[in-house]
């Protein structure tokens, strides 16, 4: 890998922000808010950012980078895609909680439903990224999807990726604007009260943690190297089908030197012939 040092910096920077993320999400609902609870009140609300944040920003932004991850490129293509489509699906069922908690609590409460920008974006980011997930499953795990199908549908796959994972960020800041606004009276948000400045700050490295994510994702010394792409299917190895592959070159190798010997006592031959 090009810049090993520096890729292991982003990295184990990007994974202590994401754990950090998680934990100021906990220390806002639980010191700063009602805590967590399903019962229709404001606790129940507060699994929606905790979800959020933890399954749509810091898992999304592992499953973006694990191709990247030097450790895993001995493992087999097909093992890799089991993780990173693994990591999206774990993702998306903590958003579907996450949507759930809160359109109970609107509910609950005789709050209007998707009536904000935020809820719009963030809405048509949730189905376009399942629409994502379940096309790409077809194309990528599926033996029957032709090779020239899944090379033709990759860069779209990259970009949509990177583009909802922007998405989810700028939804997530949103959010968490609109919470503080309708949330601080008194003190008021505009005063900066210590609530107002911690919820901001984990704004601040919610932004931060993406544009990591999309950094090293996109540098190009980092990707994974080509002759992995087609790798056996075995998830930890090569399998029959590589041994037979190999076994096959070998064998025409021999053949083809046995047809060079061949011509070569032919040339002699007829060479000795000529002098005769």
């Amino acid at each position: 890998m090009e810049g090993y040092k520096s890729f292991l910096f982003f990295l184990v920077t990007s994974l202590v922000l994401g754990f950090t993320l998680v934990i100021f999400a906990l220390v806002w609902v639980l010191h700063y808010s009602n805590g967590l609870a399903w019962d229709g009140g404001n606790a129940e609300f507060n699994w929606h950012p905790v979800l959020i944040i933890t399954g749509f920003i810091f898992i999304e932004g592992i499953a973006i980078i694990v191709y990247r991850l030097p450790w895993t490129w001995k493992c087999s293509k097909l093992f890799m895609k089991c993780i990173h489509a693994g990591l999206h699906l774990t993702a998306t069922i903590l958003v579907v909680v996450a949507l759930v908690a809160v359109f109970d609590f609107h509910n609950a409460q005789n709050i209007p439903n998707m009536y904000s920008l935020h809820s719009w974006i963030g809405l048509t980011v949730v189905i376009l990224f399942v629409l994502q997930l379940v096309g790409s499953i077809f194309v990528y795990l599926l033996p029957i999807t032709p090779v020239s199908i899944r090379a033709a549908f990759m860069p779209i796959h990259v970009y949509s990726g990177l583009l909802l994972f922007g998405g989810v960020i700028a939804t997530a800041l949103m959010g968490i604007t609109e919470k503080l606004i309708f949330s601080l009276k008194t003190p008021p948000y505009s005063s900066l009260p210590p609530h107002g400045v911690f919820v901001n700050t984990l704004g601040l490295l919610i932004a931060v943690f993406g544009g990591l994510i999309v950094w090293i994702a996109t540098r190009p010394g980092w990707k994974r190297p080509p002759e992995h792409v087609e790798k056996s299917l075995h998830p930890f190895g090569s399998t029959a089908d590589d041994n037979t592959a190999d076994y096959d070159k070998e064998k025409s190798d021999v053949e083809l030197n046995n047809e060079a010997r061949k011509r070569n006592l032919k040339l002699d031959d007829a060479g000795q012939r000529s002098t005769m």
